[in-house]
């Protein structure tokens, strides 16, 4: 069997993956300057955060939505914002339609500056009303058909744009297969893929199955093809958020999570922002929850402490080393201690003070998520 550097043997001595995430290293916006980028489910929600900051610095973003309201009226502001006729475009997407997508990418290189595209974000996702374990009437003769639009939209919707991304993404003009040791500032033209997955692909979620099944098979496919990545010469990384205070997530979701704590778009955003705009990180994750102040200790820990404590650090990102294959479980239940803690932390007020906003915002429409 082959053996790597790092003592790893078999297959994964031959998976190249750029060194772990070191979150202090600083990365630039302006990294993405002049490249075209395609965002699915671009509209609302991350997607929106996403296509404001990257077009904002330069890049041309191509907005992929089904609600032709929302991607049209994000584009002109961006415009308008921006002063660039091409910093953001709106093309109408099914991702559920391939041939909606093909037309998405047909488009998006027509747009392009360049006549390419250079990174494909695969965000377009929904959480409908799961009635996997919901089978009606148990009196009829036999069950209807259910409803599996989750799927079609978080997995088969994935796995068009995927494929289309293999197709465009090194037909760029003047791109290189990715490297490990680009300098992020000099090299324009790129090939890279982001997958959006999410907390639910690394554990199981209550009463959610085919919610949390889409996004494990998310997770199935970055980890499958972040192993051929540097042979394939496009670089795949993936983001995972925990709850996130936006629409996807249902009221009852909230109701539930009541006492914990919510992620922020914006701390979704800097995750992408970091993989899109470095060059150099080939085959990461990162999960993003809500921002914590912790600390590890000798046995490599990290512990829920108070802000300001001596070696702490706060973060709301977080590097699950899937890439050790053997540590990944590992990480999954030092993250969700440290959730644990936070709720723990938060205790009867933090509860009562999540129920009281939610009540709010549904009787009287206060508040709101992107």
């Amino acid at each position: 069997m082959a053996t790597s550097s790092t003592g790893l043997t078999g297959l994964s001595a031959y998976i190249k993956q750029s060194p772990p995430l070191d979150f202090s290293i600083p990365f630039e916006d302006t990294w993405v300057k002049d490249r075209t980028i395609v965002v699915t489910g671009g509209a609302s929600g991350f997607g929106a955060g996403f296509v404001r900051r990257w077009a904002t610095n330069g890049a041309v973003v191509v907005i992929g939505d089904v609600n032709v309201e929302k991607g049209d009226a994000l584009a002109k502001a961006i415009r308008k914002e921006t002063g660039r006729e091409s910093a953001a475009h709106f093309v109408h997407c099914d991702v559920t339609d391939w041939q909606s997508q093909v037309n998405l990418f047909k488009e998006a290189v027509r747009l392009s500056p360049h006549g390419g595209i250079d990174t494909v974000v695969a965000n377009a996702g929904i959480q409908a009303k799961d009635r996997l374990q919901e089978p009606g009437d148990l009196s009829a003769a036999e069950p209807q058909s259910p409803n599996f639009a989750t799927m079609d939209v978080n997995v088969t919707g994935v796995l068009y744009t995927t494929h289309l991304a293999y197709y465009w993404l090194p037909k760029n003009p003047g791109s290189k297969p990715c490297n490990m040791n680009s300098v992020p500032d000099k090299q324009r033209r790129d090939r890279s893929l982001i997958l959006l997955g999410s907390v639910a692909s690394l554990a199981p979620i209550a009463a959610a199955p085919l919610y949390g099944t889409s996004k494990h098979a998310v997770l199935g496919l970055f980890r499958s093809l972040r192993a051929t990545s540097h042979m394939e010469g496009i670089r795949v990384n993936i983001v995972l958020p925990y709850f996130i205070d936006t629409a996807i997530v249902p009221p009852v979701a909230k109701l539930l999570l009541a006492g914990g704590a919510m992620g922020k778009v914006e701390d979704v955003v800097e995750a992408a922002t970091r993989l899109v705009a470095d060059t150099r990180i080939v085959g990461r994750g990162i999960v993003v929850g809500p921002k914590v102040t912790v600390k590890q200790d000798d046995t490599g820990e990290f512990k829920l402490v108070t802000k300001g404590t001596e070696g702490s650090t706060e973060t709301a990102l977080w590097e699950p080393y899937a890439d050790d294959w053997e540590e990944v479980d590992a990480f999954g239940r030092r993250v969700v201690k440290i959730l644990n803690a936070v709720e723990q932390a938060r205790g009867w007020y933090g509860w009562i003070t999540d129920v009281v906003k939610l009540a709010g915002h549904r009787l009287f429409g206060v508040g709101g998520g992107s």
